[in-house]
């Protein structure tokens, strides 16, 4: 059994409070910020002067204030101190997005999640696709084998179609946030998580999307994505 000195029991219990403290500081920042109207670049008041509203040391308002800088809420410019920025969400998530240390739950939500992205993006592709794009669509299914409409198709395919897709949207989050989830993606898809089989059975495959696209119906759009990414849905219920 490990024995605890006096000492190390204070430091202890003083970690613990002072953890609490930062938490509930961070949060009334927040709150400050929202409550002043602050928008993105406004200077925010100085350590001083936070110290002084909020009744803490100095300490705890910069332990509190680094934590808004590491997700992206302030940012320190030069003679002005800190501003409010605009945090880079994908950013923030993509720092614990690692399939390998993510549990089996949240690996399949996360996959759940990017499927559910796919089906529900047509308007944006419909309604902002170019004949580029659609051109650019059919110069990577060109070389897709006939087979692809009757099983999962091969990731590096898979990745280039549907990466074109998330161009289309023209939404930089949606884009990264794509990026971020390829990985995961990948993982659930080769780790046997999924654990029915592949079902051979007839899909809508890329070159059905691409004339569906072209058809210019969402609605139709995104029938066909839920019947592409069918296969997938399937293997996700025991």
């Amino acid at each position: 059994m490990i024995e605890l000195q006096s000492n190390d029991l204070t430091d202890s219990l003083r970690n613990i409070d002072t953890s609490s403290l930062v938490d509930r500081v961070e949060k009334n920042l927040i709150e400050l910020f929202i409550e002043k109207n602050y928008k993105v670049g406004d200077s925010i008041p100085k350590e001083l002067e936070l110290t002084k509203a909020l009744g803490v040391s100095r300490t705890v308002i910069r332990e509190a204030l680094l934590r808004l800088r590491m997700i992206g809420l302030i940012d320190s410019k030069k003679k002005r101190g800190a501003v409010i920025t605009s945090p880079d969400l994908v950013s923030i998530l993509e720092k614990s997005m690692n399939p390998q240390i993510l549990d089996t739950t949240t690996l399949k939500e996360i996959f759940e999640m990017r499927l559910s992205l796919e089906i529900g993006m047509a308007d944006l592709i419909i309604n902002r696709v170019t004949q580029q794009d659609i051109a650019d669509l059919k110069q990577i299914v060109s070389g897709e084998p006939q087979e692809t409409s009757h099983e999962i198709f091969m990731i590096e395919q898979e990745i280039k179609f549907h990466g074109k897709l998330y161009d289309i949207t023209g939404n930089e989050t949606l884009r990264k946030f794509q990026k971020m989830l390829l990985p995961v993606f990948d993982y659930v898809h080769r780790s046997g998580l999924l654990k029915k089989p592949i079902e051979i059975k007839e899909y809508v495959s890329h070159a059905g999307l691409i004339t569906l696209i072209e058809k210019g119906s969402a609605e139709k759009l995104r029938n066909g994505m839920r019947n592409h990414l069918g296969n997938h849905f399937a293997r996700l219920f025991d």
